[in-house]
């Protein structure tokens, strides 16, 4: 099989979801031909810086606009009729990767993103005349049908966005996303609730104790890791402050991301309680797996990857939009706490330090964890492609 997964540069989950894909596909069917690519490279470098820190610049300086953009464009009908004026103009950037799609020749794409759709959508309706190709099964896709496309929503809710008359299979991240892409008309048996992809290595065995030792960390002590996401957002060194007037003892790991800047701010400063501040982590699933609690904003795979090491997560100040509804899904079923001002942070922090507490909320993040979604996406996929 030919397998292309297509993401885009827009925030560090599209991205990771991807590559997750990617690994478990290759564990899955290491014989296959697998493909990864982000569709900004057919765009022109605008587009791509765009795309790139777009987002990144507006939900860091004007949340409030990004929620009402999400708010707006969130409507099925709303959504067709875009993709149906984007795709009646000619583009540059969706010749470029629709002449890619026909090259390549993709037995199945799957899409970390709602972006290609437009451009997967023209070429399916374009191709529909196009010779059917043999599987490895012996079987044939009907000729009308092209490459199976696959939707990987890497949200606890999909936006209208992610649905598109293409798609032959959506993967969720639970029941209730399945039902509210149900009630907009998607049809059920076209939906299955299989967790968003996350890398393995977050349900790897780990060794706690040695990891500790490693990261320079006491065993006595309670660990706080305190995330700013791969590009360094969010109030970290106010959080920090903080967690200066907790009065209960712990200690404190913090990533800073790829913001070098606040690495080197944080590292010169003196803190209450000890504190370790590192750059881009590569292993941060040994970092969650010492960790006691997450500090964190609920971005879609953050969030998976915590609740598949059962750690819980308090949520502070979420963006309007599709962290707003993620935070949502976390508090209803205990696996998270909020905060809307980080002021009211050692307060909170102080009730849930060693308490019951937390630990309901580790326990419901461990029923809620999904660390074999990636595979099972992809068993999804070859199941409906053999099977078609």
């Amino acid at each position: 099989m030919r397998v292309l997964i297509t993401t885009v540069t827009a925030g560090g989950g599209h991205l990771a979801a991807a590559a997750a894909l990617e690994e478990a596909w290759r564990a899955l069917r290491p014989g296959d031909l697998v493909e990864k690519v982000d569709v900004l490279k057919f765009s022109s470098s605008l587009k791509r810086k765009v795309h790139a820190e777009g987002y990144v610049k507006l939900v860091e300086h004007v949340p409030e606009l990004w929620g009402l953009v999400f708010k707006k464009t969130d409507d099925p009908k709303l959504a067709r009729w875009f993709s149906r004026v984007k795709r009646a103009f000619p583009s540059a950037s969706r010749t470029r990767f629709n002449r890619y799609l026909k090259q390549f020749k993709a037995d199945v794409v799957l899409c970390t993103h709602y972006l290609p759709l437009e451009t997967l959508g023209k070429a399916k309706a374009d191709g529909s005349k196009a010779k059917p190709r043999s599987t490895a099964a012996g079987k044939r896709r009907k000729k009308d049908r092209g490459p199976l496309i696959v939707t990987v929503v890497t949200d606890f809710e999909a936006h209208a966005l992610w649905m598109d008359g293409c798609v032959d299979l959506y993967c969720v991240a639970a029941e209730e996303t399945k039902a509210r892409l149900v009630a907009r008309g998607a049809v059920a048996e076209n939906i299955v609730a299989t967790g968003i992809p996350i890398s393995g290595r977050f349900s790897a065995k780990l060794d706690a104790p040695a990891i500790r030792r490693t990261l320079g960390l006491r065993d006595d002590l309670p660990v706080i890791l305190v995330l700013s996401g791969g590009f360094g957002m969010g109030p970290v060194a106010e959080i920090l402050t903080e967690l200066d007037k907790v009065p209960r003892p712990f200690q404190t790991l913090v990533v800073a991301g790829r913001n070098e800047e606040l690495r080197r701010e944080l590292a010169g400063q003196d803190r209450k309680h000890p504190t370790h501040v590192l750059g881009f982590a590569k292993n941060m699933h040994e970092l969650m797996g010492v960790a006691d609690l997450i500090i964190s904003k609920p971005g879609g795979l953050t969030s998976s990857e915590a609740l598949a090491m059962g750690k819980p997560l308090l949520i502070l100040n979420p963006i309007p939009g599709q962290e707003a509804a993620n935070s949502d899904f976390l508090l209803e079923r205990g696996a998270a706490a909020k905060i809307n001002r980080v002021e009211d942070l050692p307060f909170r922090l102080d009730q849930l330090l060693g308490t019951d507490k937390l630990s309901e909320m580790a326990s419901a993040a461990r029923r809620l964890g999904r660390p074999e979604a990636g595979r099972n996406i992809c068993a999804a996929a070859v199941e409906r492609f053999l099977g078609d």
